[in-house]
């Protein structure tokens, strides 16, 4: 296995650059998630390292090689894609041993790296089958497999779970789960579902329009994002967004204002941060954060205008008098309903506070 380096990568179609000068390491054995909205990139960086896409511009390192000018077929990656891409008239079998035996494998040792595979993928009673008598989580493990019996050094995933229910989804993440834990190796996943990527990373990588805009693990992201973007995209349902208005700061913090929410007055911790009165900002706040009991915080009254009850907790989409919408995520109560009075508080520690330029005021 080899981690991946990445050096002021970019690339242009034309004179339209989509990959903005790209740095970022990924060490041997790590399992690294890009995620961000449709066309922030984060395929064409994949289809960079896997070598798909040419490299307009830097460096791409796999282990001590540089193989930004080098062919698909000597970077020694494997990639698994969206679409299973199974040759439909070929068993389990033949599939996955397709690339080793057009390169001259001895058939003996064919057969062996496609039977460890299927013994890893729980495949072996399928390998007599073609593809149109498998289940579509099934032939997903073939082409996994397909991918396993190279001995890459990187294994490389392009929404490889977007063609499956919700359910078999669930499955398949356990499924490449355990197979990094077993396999050890280094992995990129490209996903633009967040529970992939907070349930299955060592690491997340976030892309907008081609840039990065953080990097860490899953829990820093969440807990510590370094701008309203990735605030807001990490975290189902996403966080909260309020206007706010600087009312005066002294050295019990920052007091604030939220006028669209009846004006309710926040003090905030802002370390040595400057802000001016009047200065408008933004607080942000995830569902789950909300109080229900008084708080050294904003107190809100709103109106229930939809309450998603899933079990363990209830989603109440709410509003303001003055039309500001928010969710609130309340656990241990099922009775709220459509027009009924909510009151909840807002407590200092667990908000967000962001610029005008949508950077994190901390």
């Amino acid at each position: 296995m080899a981690g991946i380096r990445l050096r002021n990568v970019k690339k242009r179609y034309g004179a339209f650059e989509v990959i903005h000068g790209v740095d970022l390491d990924i060490d041997d054995h790590e399992f690294v998630v890009f995620v961000g909205p449709s066309g922030c990139g984060k395929s064409t960086l994949l289809r960079m390292i896997a070598g798909l896409e040419v490299t307009t511009s830097g460096e791409i390192f796999i282990g001590d090689r540089n193989v930004t000018g080098m062919e698909p077929v000597d970077r020694n990656v494997s990639m698994v894609f969206q679409s299973y891409a199974l040759y439909p008239h070929m068993t389990v079998e033949q599939n996955m041993g397709f690339a080793l035996r057009a390169n001259g494998m001895d058939k003996d040792e064919v057969k062996r790296r496609v039977g460890e595979a299927a013994g890893i993928l729980h495949i072996e009673e399928f390998l007599d089958r073609k593809p149109a008598a498998l289940s579509g989580g099934q032939r997903q493990r073939v082409a996994i497999g397909r991918a396993i019996v190279r001995h890459p050094d990187v294994f490389l995933f392009d929404e490889p779970l977007s063609n499956l229910d919700a359910e078999l989804r669930v499955h398949m993440r356990f499924e490449i789960d355990r197979l990094h834990k077993r396999l050890d190796a280094t992995m990129v996943y490209v996903t633009h579902d967040q529970v992939e990527a907070m349930t299955l990373a060592d690491k997340i990588v976030v892309l907008r329009d081609g840039y990065i805009e953080q990097v860490g693990t899953p829990l820093e992201l969440f807990d510590n994002p370094d701008n309203q973007f990735v605030a807001g995209f990490i975290g189902a349902p996403k966080m909260n967004f309020v206007p706010a208005v600087v009312e005066e700061q002294g050295e019990a913090g920052t007091r604030l204002v939220l006028p669209s929410l009846g004006s309710p007055a926040l003090t905030m911790p802002l370390g040595d941060r400057t802000l001016e009165r009047g200065q408008t900002v933004t607080l942000g706040i995830r569902p789950e954060h909300f109080a229900f009991e008084p708080c050294d915080g904003a107190r809100l009254e709103l109106v229930c205008e939809l309450a998603e009850q899933l079990g363990d907790i209830a989603y109440l989409y709410s509003a303001s008098q003055d039309g500001e919408r928010l969710i609130l995520g309340l656990r241990g109560d099922r009775s709220k309903r459509e027009g009924d009075a909510i009151e909840a508080y807002i407590p200092a520690e667990r908000a967000f506070l962001f610029d005008g330029d949508g950077g994190r005021i901390r």
